[in-house]
């Protein structure tokens, strides 16, 4: 019961469920979030590190990047279900269209690749340190 909750919580948010949508179409760094959605880094390492720690989303590190896609092989039977919900819900919503087409232009880029974005002034590298590590 405590892991449904966790679930539905995590999927309570308008944000984690638009960056949900993008992680159904490819893998993603926290940068390609941020360009997709128009929104800062934090918000964007809030979003998946919540998805993350509900059991939906996998990390995989290729060098300095931190990158979060479906947990399409250890995801719980429930979820399943749950995350193809989602998807059908999302498959025509108007701003889930519009980020996952921005999404094709996002790019993994280095220093300064999200400044000037929602006021943020770090680079690429200093995202890196984020794991996402599930809690409890």
């Amino acid at each position: 019961m405590r892991d449904l909750i966790k679930t539905f919580k995590a999927l309570s948010d308008e944000s984690r469920l638009r960056t949900l949508s993008l992680l159904l179409e490819r893998e993603c760094c926290v940068c390609e979030v941020m360009q997709a959605l128009d929104i800062s880094q934090s918000k964007a390492s809030r979003a998946l590190s919540a998805l993350y720690n509900a059991g939906i989303l996998k990390l995989r590190k290729d060098g300095r990047w931190s990158l979060y896609s479906i947990d399409r092989e250890g995801i719980s039977e429930h979820l399943v279900y749950v995350v193809e919900a989602v998807a059908k819900a999302l498959e025509g919503d108007p701003a889930a269209v519009r980020a996952r087409e921005r999404l094709k232009e996002a790019e993994r880029v280095g220093p300064g690749c999200v400044k000037g974005m929602r006021g943020v002034e770090a680079g690429c590298e200093s995202l890196g340190g984020f794991t996402g590590v599930r809690q409890g």
